[in-house]
């Protein structure tokens, strides 16, 4: 059963004064468009439908708040990097994000969706890059990696971690995969620890934990506030 089994919509927020009171723990899910974001969410929360999966790239607009429990939550944030967005619409979404990812007092920390077979777009390593100032973790899913021989999969799997070592030491990284569910457990294991759930679950997936490829590096400095999200 998953930590997050109960997870249940809580808000939704299109301008900041909406946003809840940071009273609890956060964590951000953010991606390119059509990356698997959503699709992510739901195989994490054993539900089909928690978050809105579409086929038509930019659809998610707002930043939506699933809960788990008293003072926890998954938070799934809009899209970038889709072209036909409206400029208008486009800079109204990185205002909102810009301001919630870097002020957030109760944010812990982002989950980055990246296409596996398109992983570190510019767009990625631009966010990776502004997103690095804050000095909080961010664990990067591999998503769609079913589309992938394990061969293809693992090389790519250990290019990112090359990469993330030398530039982003905050990060960690793994495969997924919402239709056969590969790493979900691995990816929930971490995450509850993240929200600090004592769960038994967490415990019994030492072999999953095992195969994680994690870095560690102590947090990076740097400015709160400004910068613009890609």
């Amino acid at each position: 059963m998953s930590v997050f089994q109960h997870t249940t919509f809580y808000t939704t927020v299109n301008q900041l004064w909406q946003l809840p009171p940071p009273d609890g723990v956060e964590i951000a899910f953010a991606g390119r468009s059509n990356a698997g974001k959503s699709s992510a969410i739901n195989s994490l929360t054993n539900r089909a439908r928690l978050a809105f999966v579409s086929k038509t790239p930019g659809r998610t607009q707002h930043i939506n708040f699933f809960q788990l429990g008293s003072g926890r939550f998954l938070v799934d944030l809009p899209g970038y990097g889709y072209a036909k967005v409206p400029a208008e619409i486009r800079q109204h979404w990185e205002h909102l994000l810009s301001t919630y990812l870097q002020t957030r007092e109760s944010l812990h920390g982002m989950v980055l969706i990246m296409d596996v077979r398109h992983p570190l777009t510019p767009l990625d390593r631009q966010m990776l890059n502004w997103f690095a100032s804050t000095g909080k973790p961010v664990h990067v899913l591999l998503t769609k990696s079913d589309k992938l021989s394990r061969q293809q999969a693992a090389k790519i799997l250990k290019d990112v971690l090359l990469f993330l070592r030398e530039t982003y030491p905050q990060c960690s990284v793994q495969l997924f995969s919402s239709m056969t569910r590969e790493g979900v457990e691995e990816a929930a294991a971490l995450l509850g620890t993240w929200l600090g759930l004592d769960t038994n679950l967490i415990q019994e997936l030492n072999s999953a934990q095992s195969q994680r490829t994690k870095i560690k590096s102590p947090r990076l400095k740097g400015n709160k506030t400004g910068g613009k999200l890609p």
